[in-house]
């Protein structure tokens, strides 16, 4: 009996299908499970026919709905056929023709590639190339290229390249898994890497006693690419992935990021890094499902972050990953300044937002330190809280690295005396910092012990060091205790932290995610130039710098849109405008996303939106979306949700950067660098979170983020 199965292309294109599509795609799978191989070819409902001018007989169309075709892979042999992409009927046909199916001689894998296109660029590209000592691939030698998988079309193909930027321009239309090969090698990592990071990991279903690889065997073929092909065997299961597109990562993870979140077990403390959309945190729920089928009687597992909004996103991706209600109870989802009041169990209340900088006042005051309220609370975050100092002499001979402003010895004691009376109030007052709990919290486990057999960090690149120690003191020092995820380019808040002085150290179990599967390439490009040629501190205690470069997306669509309006009424009418016009296309309500830096401007937005009939709801807490609405939230909230769509509004002078979350230069030049920089992440945090659209409008004049990038 056939069988339909999905190739990881259709996979990502989940988001965007219709409903009515959807339910062609089930329909036809139906009809693979119930019908013969005769029966599909005379089922006029289906229509799967072979295409004139294919360059490849495999390739071949069937029908999903009115106006909508799909393209699958049709093997002489065997029963499974592959879904590649669902289009409109003359994309799909055009799409269809210029594809041609190989099997790759190591990965023994399929392979698809789009050889019109191929065809058509390598000449015009061999006519221009340099001297093949300076193309790009000039130190790599054709027996190694060969050994990673790179078969003779696209070695020629690959030879004419001469530089990274051509690379690009071909890579849409490579095979998958050469394609990742190919980028690899031009980002500089050597062959010995490639073949660890790449091939090996797309090569775990073959064995040494296989036999040679015959390249017209796609039934075989098509069995051994199952980090690409997903095989549903129910219709229950297909319906949930249709249904909830996140479930297709149940079916689905790229080969790298298989590798990383189902590796048997890591030594220590291991952590994966990546640009936004790359897929850190569905990593990081594969690694809790994987943690959960090793645990011994007792086992809990921390799963944590630092907002509240993050804990629900992570609660509904895990409920979707993890069906055992049971099994996932032993799972504490919470943010780490959560954690930290369970284990303190104290009735201090946490200062809210506007208390903290009277209270610092207040304690100058009391000391006749003349010094500013913003400096005190800088320096007791970032020097005596980072650096965990219990000692005015601690604090007379520490270092005071990234700290702009002088303090000489002889001032530190009326510092430290000032700090002590904003503390000893506090107490009196039976109040409490957040970090100040952290640092308590990590106190009490390092005497009474850990509390979790592993703790799993989701936006790790936020956290302070007060809370770094007490993620280290939540878990004992034995193999896969943390696993980290996060991204320095996504650091919204003013924290920087050394993982190893901390007592947390990953050197060799470090991995980064380069590849994009949320925004389409021209919303990635447009979003990074809010931060190229500006560097970044890794969480790893590495002195490089991190970068943005080798970051890419496959996916492509539509630029972004821009609107300066002359007033914030002009503003708000055209967000309406541009949230209805994605309502009529088809975007469901809940998959748009409208975020402001600012609360009051999120209110507007919402009052506005619904005043024209558009249901809208507010982002609250840890409380579950409203399935029905559009979502609004301030930037801070929607870091690390994701959208198809979403508008972000208010990007004017004044706003971003907002000048009281900057530190003034001629207090401390570091500080005031690293909250511009704050600032300007906030900005492009926003805008990844948009997978198809992205609409960004100011009033008045435009942020100078934004005139920077060329906006």
């Amino acid at each position: 009996m056939p069988h339909l199965a999905f190739d990881i292309d259709f996979c990502a294109q989940l988001s965007k299908l219709q409903g009515s599509v959807k339910q062609g795609v089930f329909d036809a799978w139906e009809k693979f499970e119930r019908l013969t191989l005769d029966q599909l070819f005379k089922d006029q409902g289906l229509k799967l026919e072979t295409l004139k001018r294919a360059r490849d007989p495999h390739i071949r169309t069937i029908r999903i709905d009115q106006g909508t075709r799909g393209v699958v892979l049709a093997p002489d042999s065997g029963d499974t056929y592959v879904l590649l992409r669902v289009m409109p009927h003359d994309k799909a046909i055009a799409w269809a023709v210029k594809q041609r199916a190989s099997i790759n001689t190591v990965t023994r894998a399929v392979e698809i590639r789009d050889i019109a296109m191929l065809d058509e660029l390598t000449p015009a590209y061999e006519r221009i190339a340099p001297a093949p000592d300076q193309r790009l691939f000039a130190g790599v030698s054709d027996g190694d290229m060969k050994a990673l998988g790179i078969d003779e079309t696209t070695l020629r193909q690959a030879r004419t390249l001469s530089d990274a930027e051509q690379l690009e321009v071909f890579a849409p239309y490579f095979p998958q898994d050469q394609r990742e090969v190919l980028e690899y090698l031009a980002a500089g990592f050597s062959v010995e890497d490639v073949w660890r990071d790449v091939v090996s990991v797309a090569m775990s279903t073959v064995s040494a006693g296989d036999p040679p690889v015959d390249t017209r065997d796609f039934a075989t073929a098509i069995q051994r690419t199952r980090a690409r092909i997903a095989l549903v065997t129910g219709s229950e299961e297909l319906r949930d992935i249709l249904d909830k597109p996140f479930a297709a990562w149940r079916v689905f993870l790229h080969p790298s990021q298989h590798k990383v979140a189902y590796r048997p077990s890591y030594s220590g403390p291991a952590q994966v890094t990546g640009g936004p959309g790359t897929g850190k945190t569905v990593v990081a729920l594969h690694r809790v499902r994987h943690l959960l089928g090793h645990l011994r009687d007792g086992d809990r597992v921390l799963l944590t972050t630092y907002t509240n909004v993050l804990v629900a996103a992570l609660r509904t991706g895990l409920a979707a990953l993890v069906e055992d209600e049971v099994l996932r109870d032993r799972v504490d989802i919470m943010t780490v300044d959560a954690f930290a009041g369970r284990v303190v169990s104290t009735s201090r209340r946490p200062l809210r937002g506007g208390e903290e900088e009277a209270r610092w006042e207040r304690a100058a005051a009391a000391t006749g330190f003349s010094g500013t309220a913003q400096f005190l609370a800088q320096e007791h975050k970032h020097v005596v809280l980072a650096q965990n100092l219990r000692t005015p002499e601690e604090y007379r001979d520490c270092e005071r690295r990234g700290r702009g402003s002088a303090l000489p010895g002889s001032a530190r004691a009326l510092v430290w005396r000032t700090f002590e009376e904003f503390t000893g109030r506090l107490t009196a007052d039976g109040l409490r910092t957040y970090l100040g709990t952290c640092a308590e919290a990590a106190d009490l486990l390092e005497s009474a012990g850990p509390r979790y057999r592993h703790v799993v960090v989701d936006e790790a690149q936020d956290l302070h060091p007060a809370q770094w120690r007490l993620l280290r003191a939540a878990a004992p020092a034995r193999p896969d205790d943390l696993f980290i995820a996060g991204d320095p380019h996504q650091r919204i808040y003013d924290t920087k932290v050394s993982l190893k002085s901390v007592g947390v150290r990953v050197s060799g179990r470090s991995t980064k995610m380069r590849k994009n599967y949320r925004s389409t390439h021209e919303i990635l490009s447009w979003s990074t130039a809010l931060l190229v040629g500006r560097p970044f501190e890794q969480l790893a205690d590495d002195a490089r710098h991190d970068t943005l470069l080798g970051y890419r997306s496959a996916l492509h669509g539509t630029g972004p849109e821009t609107f300066g309006g002359d007033s914030e009424d002009a503003e708000l009418e055209a967000l309406v405008g541009r949230v209805r016009g994605w309502l009529d296309s088809g975007v469901a309500p809940s998959e748009i996303g409208v975020s402001a830096r600012f609360n009051k401007n999120c209110d507007k937005a919402m009052a506005r939106l619904k005043a024209a009939g558009i249901h809208a709801a507010r982002l609250r807490g840890d409380a579950p979306a409203d399935p029905d609405a559009v979502q609004i939230g301030t930037m801070h909230a929607f870091k690390g949700l994701e959208f198809r769509c979403v508008a972000v509004i208010g990007v004017a002078d004044g706003a971003l950067p907002y000048p009281k979350a900057v530190t003034a230069a001629d207090i401390d030049r570091l500080q005031h660098d690293a909250d511009l920089l704050a600032e300007r992440c906030l900005l492009f945090v926003a805008c990844t979170r948009a997978r198809d659209g992205l609409y960004v409008s100011w009033w008045g004049e435009p942020s100078t983020f934004l005139v920077e990038a060329g906006v």
